[in-house]
């Protein structure tokens, strides 16, 4: 079977949660004996003006086309983020010349409704992996300009607000005046007619879509509300393989101090700053916290936490750390919390920690509060409350046998193998699975 998967970046230069279930996807499948190719975006400022340029290259065995354009050459910038003719085009001429049986689009940000477009206008099967909330918010996320969580399905002029927000000039008389604000967006009738164009050329190009499928319940749960039809949205979790992982490196070295542990992104979405006041809350506990992550992407946050660290030595930001060392990491680690203040989907970190048969706590949220149970395999607190966030840390230094009763309630966390067996399923649907 040929196969195409479509991603909005690739490894090496990218190694985000769809960046590797694009390559772990594209891999497996291709040690099964099928014809892989992997499409996706290399750079969006790209200094070729004129278009979309594009380089073949093998990574790991695997043929991938890296497509760059300059966004900011674009005739229509925001259309262009949810249907780019660039890639349109393009992926027009490429799959025809190339003849696939499927292609599978994880995600959906830069690659644009576009590159389902092309495909379906050639009579190729499709199937959509949901990574994020991309197909139904402009800013991805679900969380506002105003740091409130949107619950969708969202009314056009609500979206034209949100984004408009964005900008300090429209972002404080928001905080000043909301009710005249609000009346103000109602008014700004091409920022609603342009919501509403992105919200039904995707909801139109999902609705002929062969599968889709979502890593988490809630997700789905999510786009079902928003209009999909439920026997459309197949959930399947994502697999998690560690094999290196021996027998030893599951048990924790005792220590007189509880030792918590940050694994993801350093930006405000994720939460970490809750956790760091949660932690000065408990002045003089036995504790420490090593917060990992690339802490270069929003430098004044990261100030923000360096001033955190520097008036409490337990908190430190460690960096980042290469894939290979995860079981290390995790090794020496009592605890891991996720602390993010949006919903996020099915978060990698927590099935690493329980593979590990290390404890989570997160925020009581959209898909950390599905892979969590209270008190059973962790503990779950108020998004974005410090106090309570402490209060369970507290619990835990309290009560010694509750951390070993979580990691006795941790069960099996899937693998690879079972997610692509699932997977294998889905594509047997629309051609007759054959390597080759």
């Amino acid at each position: 079977m040929k196969i195409v998967i479509a991603v909005h970046h690739f490894p090496p230069r990218y190694t985000g949660g769809a960046e590797l279930r694009a390559y772990r996807t594209a891999s497996w499948l291709r040690d099964q004996g099928h014809n892989v190719h992997v499409v996706c975006v290399e750079a969006v400022d790209a200094d070729d003006r004129r278009g979309l340029v594009f380089e073949d290259s093998v990574y790991d065995g695997l043929l991938v086309r890296r497509l760059s354009f300059n966004m900011a050459a674009a005739a229509d910038p925001f259309r262009w983020t949810y249907d780019n003719p660039w890639i349109g085009t393009h992926l027009c001429a490429y799959l025809n010349e190339l003849a696939p049986d499927l292609l599978h689009l994880i995600s959906g940000y830069l690659m644009s409704g576009a590159t389902l477009r092309a495909a379906m206008d050639l009579q190729i099967p499709t199937v959509v992996t949901l990574t994020d909330f991309w197909f139904l918010c402009p800013r991805i996320t679900l969380l506002r300009s105003n740091g409130q969580l949107c619950s969708p399905p969202s009314d056009a002029a609500t979206c034209a607000r949100c984004l408009g927000e964005v900008r300090r000039r429209y972002r404080v008389p928001g905080w000043i005046a909301p009710a005249l604000m609000d009346v103000f967006w109602r008014m700004q009738h091409d920022d609603i007619a342009r919501i509403r164009a992105r919200t039904m050329f995707l909801r139109e190009t999902l609705d002929r879509v062969n599968a889709i499928i979502s890593p988490s319940q809630f997700l789905r749960d999510l786009f079902i509300k928003a209009g999909v039809l439920p026997e459309r949205i197949i959930f399947s979790r994502q697999g998690r393989d560690f094999p290196g992982l021996a027998p030893e490196l599951l048990k924790k070295i005792p220590t007189a101090y509880l030792r918590i542990g940050y694994i993801g992104q350093i930006a405000p979405h994720k939460g970490v700053h809750t956790l760091f006041e949660a932690v000065r809350r408990l002045p003089g506990v036995a504790l420490e916290v090593k917060a990992y992550g690339d802490a270069t992407r929003f430098p004044d946050y990261t100030h923000r936490l360096h001033q955190m660290t520097c008036r409490d030595s337990r908190l430190s930001l460690s960096g980042v750390y290469e894939q290979a060392e995860v079981s290390r990491v995790l090794q020496g680690l009592d605890v891991v919390v996720v602390p993010s203040v949006w919903y996020e989907n099915s978060p990698n970190t927590i099935l690493e920690a329980l593979a590990h048969r290390t404890p989570v706590i997160v925020s009581d949220l959209g898909g950390m509060a599905e892979l969590v149970e209270d008190g059973v395999n962790g503990l779950r607190f108020v998004p974005g409350d410090a106090s309570d966030l402490a209060a369970k840390l507290r619990q835990l230094i309290d009560n010694p046998g509750l951390l070993f009763q979580l990691r006795n309630g941790i069960g099996p966390v899937k693998s690879v193998a079972e997610e692509m067996a699932e997977l294998h399923d889905i594509y047997r649907q629309y051609k007759p699975i054959k390597p080759g």
